[in-house]
């Protein structure tokens, strides 16, 4: 076998066999598996995906990545959760260079002078696994009462990590111009669709 070969052969089986042998999904949708205690943002794991109507012809998308957070959460009593979240705006991910420049400038986010946005909770209504949470969501130094529609997704312990694991999503609409974010309104609909994968760790 070739030299370059053989070393990149080896080099594959090295990463293989890092990676620990699961027989099964660790994860579920069994809320029993969750323990009261403070989660931190898992933020490899942490997305915000938002949908715009662009011009009426079609949808745009785009995505945030978390920096941070926590989530305070008791299974016996669901309703006195707490969870805060800090998305990294200065990372934005879209699939145009050029769009996530216009994105990144002072038209929009001007991330120059505000990197971030957050999310602070200030109630959660808790019906079975899903919820309503309200909170404090914080985008270009505006602040705005936001709720989300959330649900329980999965929990287990991660099988890299060793750690008990939990995940949520969500989904919630806002006006962009609430948030200073208005350009090319009403061409480019007010109206932002988000969609929220979370995910926390012990």
């Amino acid at each position: 076998m070739p030299t370059a070969r053989f070393i990149t052969f080896a080099a594959a089986a090295i990463a293989l066999a890092a990676v620990p042998t699961i027989a099964q999904m660790p994860g579920t949708a069994d809320a029993s598996r969750v323990t009261a205690g403070t989660y931190k943002v898992d933020n490899n794991h942490t997305q915000v995906v938002w949908t715009v109507n662009h011009l009426g012809i079609t949808p745009l998308t785009g995505a945030f990545g978390s920096s941070g957070g926590t989530l305070v959460l008791d299974p016996a009593k669901p309703a006195t959760a707490k969870v805060e979240v800090t998305f990294n705006i200065a990372e934005m991910s879209t699939t145009s260079a050029a769009f996530t420049k216009h994105l990144s400038s002072a038209d929009f986010f001007d991330v120059a002078k505000f990197p971030t946005a957050s999310f602070t909770s200030t109630s959660v209504q808790v019906s079975g696994e899903t919820a309503r949470i309200t909170g404090n969501l914080t985008i270009k130094g505006v602040t705005k009462s936001v709720t989300l529609d959330a649900k329980f997704f999965g929990a287990g312990t991660n099988p890299m990590s060793k750690k008990a694991n939990l995940g949520f999503t969500a989904k919630a609409s806002i006006k962009r111009s609430d948030f200073g974010l208005g350009y090319a309104v009403p061409a480019i609909a007010d109206e932002i669709d988000l969609m929220i994968h979370a995910a926390f760790t012990a």
